[in-house]
């Protein structure tokens, strides 16, 4: 989540209309998407309707994202910080899911739409490889690379070579190119 919040903060105004890895998204549009994606996590963590979040935090104005996105990251640590969250049951826009899966689905969107703003503003975090790996085993499963498209919104799978860095592993998985 902190790794999020210093991509955002670090967007310039002259990178707002920059294409995205993401290629429905642009750097502006993938910045309000993120801010939503944080509010919604906080919202499934608590049982209540994910539909009640828009997909776009339209009300943010450019920039101000970081801003925007800091009260939403505070929140799901509080939301989140119950741990027997991760036993129960939570409802998703892909269905219900027990609270450790529905983890693992919002740490996998949150760090490749961070990957996909980072490259896209020419940005390099440094990337927690043991976490990359943690959900790297839940994605893989649960994201087949055989059924892509539709209602499931990634493309083909990009090969990588074995050894490459979590990351790159990733987010070829998400059907980037890393």
């Amino acid at each position: 989540m902190e790794l999020a919040g210093r991509t955002l903060a670090a967007i310039r105004p002259d990178q707002y209309d920059a294409p995205t890895p993401c290629e429905e998204f642009d750097v502006r549009r993938l910045s309000s998407h993120l801010v939503a994606v944080v509010r919604r996590i906080s919202v499934i963590g608590r049982g209540e309707d994910p539909f009640s979040v828009p997909s776009f935090a339209d009300e943010v104005a450019d920039g101000a994202w970081a801003q925007a996105w800091e009260p939403g990251a505070r929140e799901v640590a509080e939301v989140w910080a119950d741990p027997g969250i991760l036993g129960r049951q939570l409802r998703l826009p892909i269905g219900v899911l027990p609270g450790a899966a529905a983890a693992a689905v919002y740490t996998h969107e949150v760090t490749v739409h961070t990957w996909d703003l980072a490259k896209a503003t020419g940005q390099e975090p440094e990337w927690d490889p043991a976490l990359i790996e943690r959900v790297i085993g839940v994605v893989r499963p649960a994201l087949p690379a055989e059924t892509r498209g539709g209602r499931i919104p990634f493309a083909e799978v990009v090969d990588v070579e074995p050894g490459a860095p979590a990351i790159d592993r990733l987010v070829a998985w998400a059907g980037r190119r890393p």
